[in-house]
């Protein structure tokens, strides 16, 4: 971890970055959230941070859409992917997004010590993700769709489709 990483996750109180979000992206964060002040992180007008929700960007960039809402205890991490989140979407408390994996196929190297990877994860705009999701890296969600709560979703969701399950599968289509 570099050192202007450790300053901006453990030095900053959480009112000031808070306060700087509010004046600077017009959003709310709560300070009760983990929202580091790293160039790599955008958020839009209108969004709304909810407590203990937790968002880190280490070599890519995470962009958020205007009013968006993160549900409290979500976890959301991008890495060289990317991760993007479209306008007027709303992610429920305890999901999870996250923008990398790990290679497993050295079997003679633990996981943790094999390369990372990242596709990216792209959410559409106007998509409800529901409580307990999780997302994971090279996932994409196309505008309109609905995700149903506790499901896992590891490809891509079709325009205005409601998904549930682990995988998730299309279980029903928005007309």
């Amino acid at each position: 971890m570099k050192l202007g990483q450790i300053a901006r996750r453990f030095l900053i109180p959480s009112f000031v970055v808070t306060g700087v979000y509010l004046v600077k992206h017009r959003c709310m964060v709560s300070p009760k959230a983990e929202v580091e002040l790293n160039k790599l992180i955008s958020l839009g007008k209108g969004t709304d941070i909810s407590s203990f929700a937790k968002l880190k960007a280490n070599d890519g960039k995470l962009t958020v859409g205007e009013n968006v809402s993160i549900g409290t205890c979500c976890f959301i991490s991008a890495d060289q992917g990317g991760v993007s989140i479209g306008d007027y979407s709303m992610v429920g408390p305890n999901s999870s997004i996250i923008g990398n994996n790990y290679r497993y196929d050295q079997l003679d190297v633990p996981i943790c010590l094999q390369e990372k990877t990242s596709k990216g994860i792209h959410i559409g705009e106007n998509v409800w993700i529901g409580a307990g999701t999780v997302v994971v890296d090279g996932a994409r969600i196309e505008s309109g769709a609905i995700v149903a709560p506790n499901s896992v979703v590891s490809g891509r969701v079709p325009k205005d489709a409601i998904v549930q399950g682990n995988p998730a599968k299309v279980i029903f289509q928005r007309r």
